[in-house]
């Protein structure tokens, strides 16, 4: 009695149907995602502009980041933390809305 067969069990009638769930983003998980990205965009950026110079971008930093100036610590330090803001502010508007519209089109 110890090996049962697959036969011995009981059985269950009907098909088992698997739930589909619309796909749903975490805001926070977009946040950290967007905001950390962007913040070793501009790191990477800022490390090519002083490496090519004749290539660099910083005038588009100076338009992009409020108070960005070219370069002191406290300047990048602030354009790192502008960089994460603009994560957020993304996530905070794309992923609610991602979410609503694929609940909606889900039914």
């Amino acid at each position: 009695m110890a090996n049962l067969t697959r036969s011995d069990q009981p059985h269950r009638a009907g098909v088992s149907l698997s739930v589909n769930r619309p796909p749903h983003i975490p805001v926070a998980v977009l946040g950290m995602s967007l905001g950390i990205f962007l913040v070793v965009t501009f790191a990477l950026c800022v490390g090519f502009d002083l490496i090519f110079p004749g290539q660099a971008m910083y005038q588009t930093w100076l338009k992009l980041l409020p108070g960005f100036s070219w370069l002191t610590w406290s300047s990048f330090l602030l354009g790192g933390v502008e960089a994460f803001a603009y994560g957020w502010f993304v996530a905070l508007i794309f992923a609610p809305l991602f979410n609503y519209f694929s609940a909606r089109w889900a039914r």
